[in-house]
């Protein structure tokens, strides 16, 4: 199997049974995007961009905790991958702390807050919009 041709912050494989890492599921976390690289003789990858990283929470479930284990769920502002599962992962926080950190110097980077993806109320603050102008 070819090497990984990625500069990553961080990377693990799916964990089976007993925590050990026997399966074709990578996850692959650049300064850019988190990769899910899936397969073995035919091999199909999914990339989101940090940036529209919107929420993440954390699974941990007791099968999976007793080995160390845990699943990430991330929600994401991208059309094919609104939401992204990391799953059975060693370390789960610590993948959290480097996501988090990556998510925010992306955002930075292309000045973009979690305000922006969301969307706005549809008025503008300084003028409310029960506000009777007759008065």
């Amino acid at each position: 199997m070819a090497k990984i041709d990625y500069d990553y912050i961080w990377t693990d494989k799916k964990r089976t049974i007993f925590g050990l890492p026997i399966s074709f599921t990578r996850y692959i976390l650049t300064e850019k995007k988190l990769i899910t690289r899936v397969g073995f003789l035919s091999i199909r990858e999914d990339e989101v961009e940090l940036y529209r990283v919107s929420d993440k929470s954390l699974q941990l479930p007791f099968g999976q905790r007793i080995f160390g284990c845990g699943t990430v769920t991330i929600n994401c502002k991208d059309t094919d991958t609104p939401v992204k599962i990391v799953q059975s992962i060693k370390a789960p926080r610590k993948f959290m702390d480097l996501l988090e950190e990556q998510v925010d110097i992306q955002r930075d980077r292309y000045r973009v807050r979690g305000r922006d993806m969301i969307g706005g109320t549809g008025y503008d603050d300084d003028h409310d919009c029960c506000h009777d102008d007759a008065e």
